[in-house]
């Protein structure tokens, strides 16, 4: 190793370390459903019923194909830290390079093939003519900020796995911020429409990348990525392919069975519909909640396992556990006292409200049943225990199937909120079943 790595000293895992990772990248998560109440907001004065339509379905589909590409965040946080606590800066700046050469090819093919994903997701979604037209006025213009989105995302993983927390947020909410003004600014004030929505997410997205990339790069040794003989070292790679394979899975996963309780709900008519989309917000919010712990995690334990510290892994583990469930335990707890309020907010039909209120205490539970899934995940990515990640989640998922089979027909809507959480606890006991025995063979 060259002169420009040394090793870390053994480190203390405190409470302040534990939030001082979570909390920033929590209120960053926070500002993302803030933009998409700016977007909605804007296309609702337009005036136009289709334009509103169409942002919700184009929405979607954006959100699909970059939800899949997480993996590409969580492995980067989990190899820096891994390097950082190694205290290897070569191999941290070349996951950096990996991560981002990665993205932008990612981003550019995501371009390039737009027009069949559009084709593919309308077919999916089968909205009407006006919404379908809307739709693609506003992803033809959305997709091009793939290259920088999925950029954005090698950044923050790289930010995160050197547990700068604080400039990450710094980042999320410069990003966020410009989209907001831009969506007024473009979509409203110079009468862009849904195309001007588009386009400011678009100038954020582009603009964070940049002021990401001066950040990152400032403190590397050497700014020219070919100029690194290791960059595309074959076992490297392969390393980093098989890492976020499997992350991409146990998200395709994830989403599926999101997916199937939309689809087990449509069943049972526009109502139970509409209240389980309403319930479904405090589920996402916990999520925020929970994701900024799972983030701490990665990147404690990440930093443990490079630098061989089996006492900072435990204190890692139990820590950011320990504030998983007081957050979880305070969210269900919050959402059980003010979830009426709260779903008077957000609908006003009388129907919608009763049938979201006779669900709401399973819709508050999953923030304590989904907790140890969030945190062993985190604790998984960050030692990059991929494969066994991946395989706990395919076994959580035939689980819920079961679930759904045996609850659904015999309790409803209910069953399916019941099956929900059923999931949640398998993937938390699963994962945290395996977690002695991949811990002693590290160690």
């Amino acid at each position: 190793m060259s002169g420009h790595n040394q090793p870390q000293p053994a480190f203390v895992v405190t409470h302040r370390m534990v939030l001082g990772l979570a909390l920033p990248m929590t209120f960053g998560f926070l500002t993302i459903p803030l933009l998409g109440i700016t977007d909605t907001a804007v296309a609702g004065r337009l005036g136009d019923a289709a334009a509103l339509a169409g942002l919700a379905i184009g929405a979607v589909l954006f959100d699909l194909i970059f939800t899949t590409f997480n993996f590409l965040r969580a492995s980067t946080t989990a190899l820096v830290a891994q390097a950082w606590g190694r205290g290897d800066h070569d191999e941290q700046e070349a996951v950096f390079w990996r991560a981002l050469l990665t993205a932008i090819v990612l981003g550019i093919a995501i371009v390039v093939l737009s027009p069949l994903i559009l084709k593919l997701g309308l077919l999916l979604m089968a909205p009407e003519p006006a919404a379908a037209e809307a739709t693609s006025h506003w992803l033809s213009v959305r997709i091009l900020s793939g290259p920088a989105a999925l950029a954005n995302y090698a950044v923050l993983g790289y930010l995160l796995g050197r547990g700068k927390a604080k400039t990450g947020l710094a980042i999320q909410a410069l990003i966020n911020g410009i989209n907001i003004l831009c969506c007024i600014l473009f979509g409203l004030w110079m009468k862009g429409g849904i195309g001007g929505i588009a386009l400011a997410t678009v100038t954020g997205e582009t603009i964070g990348m940049l002021v990401g990339l001066v950040i990152v790069l400032r403190g590397f040794a050497t700014r020219n990525p070919f100029h690194r003989p290791d960059l595309l070292d074959r076992s490297k790679l392969k390393a980093l392919f098989a890492l976020n394979s499997d992350i991409m899975i146990r998200t395709f996963v994830l989403l599926g069975a999101f997916m199937v309780m939309t689809r087990i709900g449509n069943a049972y008519g526009p109502v139970v519909l509409a209240a389980n989309a309403v319930l479904m917000n405090f589920f996402m919010v916990a999520g925020f909640w929970l994701d900024g712990l799972a983030n701490a995690a990665e990147t404690i334990i990440g930093r443990a396992i490079g630098a061989g510290h089996k006492p900072a892994f435990d204190r890692g583990v139990w820590l950011t556990g320990v504030w998983s469930l007081v957050l979880a335990g305070l969210t269900s707890l919050f959402f059980l006292v003010f979830g009426a309020p709260i779903i008077d907010f957000l609908t006003t039909v009388p129907e919608v409200r009763l049938m979201a209120y006779e669900h709401l205490p399973l819709a508050a539970a999953t923030a304590v049943c989904g907790f140890l899934a969030f945190h062993m995940d985190g604790v998984f990515i960050g030692a990059t225990w991929s494969h066994a990640m991946r395989n706990r989640m395919l076994l959580a998922f035939l689980g819920y199937l079961l679930a759904l089979a045996l609850l659904v027909p015999w309790l409803g809507n209910q069953g399916l909120w019941l099956s929900l959480n059923v999931f949640l606890i398998l993937r938390g006991v699963l994962l945290a079943a395996g977690l002695p025995r991949l811990r002693d063979q590290i160690f």
